[in-house]
C-alpha cells in the first residue's frame, strides 16, 4: 500500500528539548503558592529541596527558581499546556489572598488563561491541543521574548545556521524549534522590553560540538561548565558578529546525566474531598 506522509513535519532540528527556564524569586513561600498551588505544577521531590532554589516540574521540562533579588522588568512569557482551564482558574482564585500585595494577577482570554507571578513573570496556559502542542496534556510549549523591529530574520538565521535549529519566520516573528512541540519565540515589538540578564533558558542539542566551535571562534562562549555543558548569552548577526539580543543559554549535550530524566508530575485535580485511589500521578502525555 502506497501511503503518503509529510516526513518533513516530523523534523525538529538540532535542539531536541527545552529543559528549563530560570527566574530568580524573592520568596519561596510565594513561589509555592503561585507555581505549585495555583498553577497545579509539582515541586521536584528529589532535587533542590532546600530554601535556596526550587525546581518545578511541568511535563518533561522545569522552572528553576533560585532564591535571590528578583528583577521586576521581565521580558519572558512562558506558554504551558494544562489539563483543565476551569480547574486552573479555581486554583488561581484560591491563592489570590495569599498573593495580595504582589504583582500576581490572572485573566481569562479567548482560548487560554494568562497569569502573572508575584514578581511579574507572565505565564500563558493553554488547554491541550494536538495540532498545536502535540500529545501533551501538560508541558512547556514555548518561551516568548520581545525584540525590536527587523530583528526576527537575523535571530532566525542565527538559530538556523549556528545552532542547527528549525526556524519559521512569519509576520515579524521567529519561531525556533526547541523540542517536541516546544519553541523559543521572538516577536518584534515597537517598544520591546529590555533583556533580563538574570533569566536563562536551558536546551539540549544533538550536535553539541559544531555550535560550540562557531561560538568559541568568535569569543561568544560565556561559561565552560563541564564536558556536557557550556553557555553563551549573545545572539549575534551571523555576518557582522554584532549582538542582536541578549539571552543566557545553558547548552547541554544528550550525554548530560540529566537528559531524559523522568520527572514527577502530580494530578492537581486530586483533593481530600474528591480523592480517587491510583490517580495521584498525572498522565501528562497521551499514549
Amino acid at each position: 500500500m502506497n501511503r503518503n506522509f509529510d516526513r518533513a513535519a516530523e523534523d525538529m532540528g538540532n535542539i531536541v528539548n527545552l529543559g528549563h527556564v530560570n527566574f530568580r524569586i524573592a520568596d519561596q513561600r510565594l513561589a509555592t503558592a503561585f507555581y505549585v498551588t495555583g498553577l497545579g505544577l509539582t515541586r521536584d521531590p528529589y532535587m533542590m529541596s532546600g530554601t535556596d532554589n526550587m525546581w518545578v516540574n511541568v511535563g518533561d521540562s522545569q522552572f528553576h527558581l533560585p532564591t535571590g533579588p528578583a528583577l521586576y522588568a521581565s521580558v519572558t512569557l512562558t506558554g504551558l499546556v494544562t489539563p483543565d482551564l476551569d480547574a486552573l482558574a479555581e486554583r488561581l482564585a484560591m491563592v489570590r489572598g495569599e498573593l495580595a500585595g504582589t504583582q500576581f494577577s490572572f485573566s481569562r482570554l479567548d482560548d487560554c488563561i494568562e497569569a502573572v507571578c508575584p514578581w511579574g513573570n507572565r505565564v500563558r496556559l493553554h488547554a491541550p491541543d494536538e495540532s498545536r502542542f502535540g500529545l501533551f496534556r501538560q508541558n512547556m510549549g514555548y518561551v516568548e521574548f520581545e525584540i525590536g523591529r527587523g530583528a526576527a530574520a537575523v535571530i532566525g538565521r542565527f538559530y538556523r545556521e549556528v545552532m542547527g535549529a528549525g526556524v519559521d519566520l512569519h509576520d515579524g516573528e521567529a519561531r525556533v524549534s526547541a523540542g517536541d512541540h516546544q519553541h523559543l519565540v521572538f516577536r518584534e515589538m515597537e517598544h520591546p522590553q529590555p533583556p533580563c540578564p538574570e533569566h536563562h533558558v536551558q536546551i539540549y542539542l544533538a550536535d553539541f560540538s559544531r555550535p560550540y566551535r562557531w561560538l568559541r571562534e568568535r569569543n561568544l562562549i560565556a561559561s565552560e561548565n563541564n564536558k556536557h555543558q557550556y553557555g553563551f548569552n549573545r545572539i549575534v548577526d551571523v555576518d557582522t558578529g554584532s549582538p542582536v539580543f541578549i539571552l543566557d543559554h545553558e547548552v547541554r549535550s544528550m550525554r548530560h546525566p540529566m537528559f531524559g530524566r523522568s520527572l514527577v508530575n502530580r494530578n492537581a485535580g486530586q483533593t481530600i474531598r474528591t480523592y480517587r485511589a491510583g490517580q495521584d500521578a498525572l498522565a501528562w502525555r497521551k499514549g
